[in-house]
């Protein structure tokens, strides 16, 4: 019988680590067979972990150029499996990038923007839904920004069956916030009739009340992580289920990071937000360090595909600025931007004994396309109507087809709508509506230096072609 991931007997609650109070009234939740039977999973089928940064940019590791600081952990996942150059975020915004990630859908087909922080649908097919509904145990853990509790997009009711977090960026000011949310399924026994309900809402963070600062946030998600990795292995207890995790860490995030310390950075000649993001990153290393440990110990490694990205390019304020870093590495611009260095993230994947280790891929690929990617390795069906294309055959190190996707995005800002794309090599960029488009070839000038439209008019009536119309109204529904 499946119990819930965080309450298990014999096994260490997360709850234990938020507080004892809400561990009393929290038992271990049970779900019925009849809910196994409808989701009886096929043999032997890899979990999936997704691990997303907030902001971190395309040059803030270290096999990726970084210089001024190490990443060995990241640089480690990278070496072990397959690091992609050309991969893209959903979005240069945080809502629309991440709604790009779990629907597989392009900013032209998504409801939210860049000005509009518009829930999830109710009928909204996310990777959650498709992976749960073939019999994968799905969770989240980190900031959740498509939906609060009162709303269809809430974590819950777009298919992740236990949620550890936060329900957008004004649900916690700092990194010492003294509640999280939780959705626990059938972890609270009611005393008056012996049956079981869900835990839905905020749990206390005893530590952290009265202002102090004792348990660093980033830090307790980890926790989180550890124990869903280890309550959820598909063991016998579990039937052998595999499950899915989306782990979202905000580091190094927007502006100054708030950080234990500034530690290991602590003499560097930097300012000092330049040495909060570092020590921030350096964590987050480590975070990723303690997730693949717990894996190899756990006898998983081999039987889990852990991929690892950023939601958007780094971003600008609060005394950090990711030029003074190389964050966005040769690359122009930062979140909020449709240049480069404001789409192009890092993506490192590894699957041992099935993705051939050290690979380096140059072949673009782009946020939405991994629900496709995640449905090809869980041997579903994705929906029929994506934006995305499975990158399996580019992770396995076979031949894969080169230049054939066309990637748009756009960001609306009020009745202005920015809009770039990519085809092969070229790229195309509008910052305002009606002004004339820039091209640039990404293989001789990956910096966006050098506008070439003037010379190139066979190429930008190519892309005029293909380009989906600006929409003058905001999407229907809301």
């Amino acid at each position: 019988m499946k119990l819930s991931c965080f309450n298990r007997p014999g096994r260490l609650s997360f709850c234990a680590v938020l507080t004892a109070a809400i561990l009393q009234s929290l038992s271990a939740g049970a779900q019925s067979a009849s809910t196994y039977a409808a989701h009886r999973p096929l043999p032997r089928r890899a979990n999936l972990i997704l691990i997303v940064a907030d902001g971190l940019g395309y040059g803030d590791l270290r096999c990726y150029g970084q210089k001024h600081f190490q990443t060995p952990e990241l640089d480690r996942l990278a070496a072990g499996g397959i690091r992609f150059t050309s991969f893209y975020a959903g979005d240069a915004e945080v809502s629309p990038a991440f709604a790009a990630l779990l629907l597989g859908r392009n900013p032209a087909h998504l409801r939210q923007s860049a000005d509009l922080h518009a829930p999830l649908a109710a009928n909204d097919a996310t990777v959650a839904k498709v992976l749960k509904q073939s019999g994968y145990h799905t969770g989240y853990i980190g900031q959740w920004d498509l939906g609060d509790e009162g709303t269809s997009g809430a974590p819950w009711k777009q298919g992740f069956e236990e949620f550890a977090g936060y329900l957008g960026p004004r649900d916690v000011e700092t990194a010492y916030a003294d509640f999280m949310w939780r959705f626990a399924p059938g972890s609270v026994l009611d005393s008056t009739n012996g049956r079981r309900r869900d835990f839905i809402g905020k749990e206390t963070i005893y530590a952290n009340t009265g202002g102090r600062k004792t348990e660093y946030i980033p830090d307790l998600l980890t926790k989180a992580a550890l124990n869903f990795i280890r309550n959820n292995q598909p063991d016998p207890f579990n039937n052998h289920r595999p499950f899915f995790l989306v782990l979202q860490y905000q580091i190094p995030g927007a502006g100054d990071p708030v950080v234990p310390s500034d530690a290991p950075y602590s003499e560097e000649p930097w300012p000092q937000p330049e040495r909060n993001k570092a020590a921030a990153i350096t964590r987050l290393d480590g975070y990723i360090g303690q997730l693949l440990e717990q894996l190899d110990k756990l006898g998983q490694a081999s039987n889990t595909v852990v991929f690892f990205t950023s939601d958007t390019g780094p971003a600008r304020g609060g005394g950090v600025d990711p030029a003074f870093l190389q964050s966005t590495g040769r690359f122009r611009g930062g979140r909020g931007d449709l240049y480069e260095g404001g789409l192009r993230a890092p993506l490192l994947v590894r699957w041992p004994g099935r993705i051939p280790a050290g690979q380096v891929s140059d072949l673009p690929h782009a946020a939405w396309d991994f629900l496709p990617t995640a449905a090809d390795i869980a041997l579903v069906n994705p929906p029929a109507d994506l934006d995305g294309h499975s990158f399996v055959r580019a992770l396995m190190g076979q031949k894969a087809a080169s230049g054939r996707q066309f990637f748009y995005w756009r960001l609306d800002r009020g009745s202005a709508v920015e809009q770039a794309a990519r085809q092969g090599g070229w790229k195309i960029i509008r910052t305002r509506p009606n002004e004339k488009w820039e091209l640039y070839n990404l293989g001789a000038d990956p910096g966006e230096t050098q506008n070439v439209a003037d010379k190139n008019p066979g190429v930008l009536a190519r892309f005029e072609r293909q380009l989906p119309k600006p929409q003058t109204a905001r999407p229907s529904g809301l």
